[in-house]
């Protein structure tokens, strides 16, 4: 009776041995459960690692040239097109023939006035057979009378001979356009048959070259180390077939600009952020250019200094100044678990990816937060994507 009991007993504890580690068991179960739902519910980020090194500053840029120098040619008389000598995209010499015009009213009234001088000089010699005659016959008051109209009529041949060589001069010069220096012809607008416009043909001077504009951030420029003379390699499509060649270029002006927004920055401080801007002006000089053509430049150059570099998706910024949030691994009974830390920028250089930061606060290969689920809060428990 007594074994029976015994046995009993056994059974008894070891049942409740075996019903104690089971609700243990399934407590572990539940809590490790509860803790996987509870993680599921926290902001999913993305990160990246904080490495050492050096920003990139990268100018990128195109457009259009354009001439220098470029002229308006025309017919200040307005006469009517006899005949187009040359086309668009020829190259001319100074002096070369472009354009001839009708000159028949000009030659006809030079004709004129030489006909007219030629009539006051019949008329001088009449006067000057009078005075012969007033002089002979000692009529002192027609001798004075006709010297005086001598003078006057010498007087009004001196103003005729000047008239006509004034339109000499005239039609010689606006007979025909020619180049005032040595060029390419841009454009044409002269039509034969019809009067002389405003700007018959437009020339580019060879000698001054061509310009294109670009914009850039002038914090970027800075960074580049960019100022006015600074030689530039420029590259340019210089035919149809969009052949690409290398030319220099130099840095000819550098202004200010409207300054563009930046509507991310708003995301955070709820205000939009200005980004200061300069316009460059490249010249280039080539002969084989001729205007028109698309133009573009690449310039790279490291910082000086170095940091720890992230993405620009990382930064953020509020009224205290620009942040980063970084992970914290906290150790518990239950795993790891990951929390976001606010941590301030003191000093950043930027390029349009990438920002350094140079801070000892900072280590390398720590995980910072570039992207996240929902918007973050220092302290906040996170998973990691």
């Amino acid at each position: 009776m007594e074994l029976q009991n015994e046995t009993a007993d056994r059974r008894r504890k070891r049942n409740i041995q075996v019903a104690f580690i089971a609700f243990i068991g399934l407590l572990a179960i539940l809590m490790l459960f509860g803790n996987t739902l509870q993680s599921l519910t926290l902001p999913k980020v993305r990160t990246e690692k904080a490495m050492n090194g050096s920003l990139v500053h990268t100018l990128e840029g195109s457009g259009i040239l354009r001439p220098v120098g470029e002229e308006k040619l025309s017919n200040p008389d307005g006469w009517k097109v006899r005949k187009i000598l040359v086309k668009e995209g020829d190259h001319v010499k100074k002096g070369q023939k472009l354009i001839l015009y009708d000159s028949k009213s000009a030659e006809r009234e030079l004709q004129d006035e030489v006909t007219h001088l030629e009539k006051q000089k019949i008329e001088l010699q009449n006067t000057q057979d009078q005075f012969i005659q007033a002089t002979m016959e000692g009529d002192e008051l027609q001798f004075r009378n006709v010297k005086r109209e001598i003078e006057t009529r010498k007087l009004d041949l001196g103003v005729q001979e000047r008239k006509i060589d004034e339109l000499k001069d005239r039609l010689t010069s606006r007979k025909e356009l020619t180049a005032p220096f040595d060029g390419m012809i841009t454009k044409i607008n002269a039509v034969e048959g019809l009067a002389s416009g405003e700007g018959d043909v437009l020339i580019a001077n060879d000698r001054l070259g061509y310009w294109f504009e670009l914009t850039a951030d002038a914090k970027l420029l800075s960074g580049l180390g960019i100022s006015i003379g600074e030689k530039i390699e420029v590259q340019v499509n210089t035919s149809q077939e969009q052949q690409t060649r290398l030319v220099d270029g130099t840095i000819n002006e550098m202004a200010n600009a409207e300054p563009r927004t930046d509507n991310s920055s708003s995301m955070d401080s709820g205000k939009i952020r200005t980004i200061p801007q300069k316009v460059l002006r490249i010249k280039v000089i080539d002969a084989e250019l001729k205007g028109g053509e698309q133009a573009w430049v690449k310039l790279e150059k490291r910082s000086n200094q170095e940091g720890f570099v992230i993405s620009n998706a990382a930064i953020h910024q509020d009224r205290e100044g620009m942040f980063v949030y970084k992970i914290e691994e906290q150790r518990g009974a239950l795993g790891n678990v990951f929390v976001a830390r606010k941590f301030k920028l003191d000093s950043s250089e930027t390029n349009d990816k990438e920002t350094m930061i140079q801070s000892g606060s900072l280590f390398e290969g720590e995980l910072i937060v570039v992207e996240s689920s929902e918007p973050l809060q220092d302290g906040d428990r996170v998973r990691l994507q």
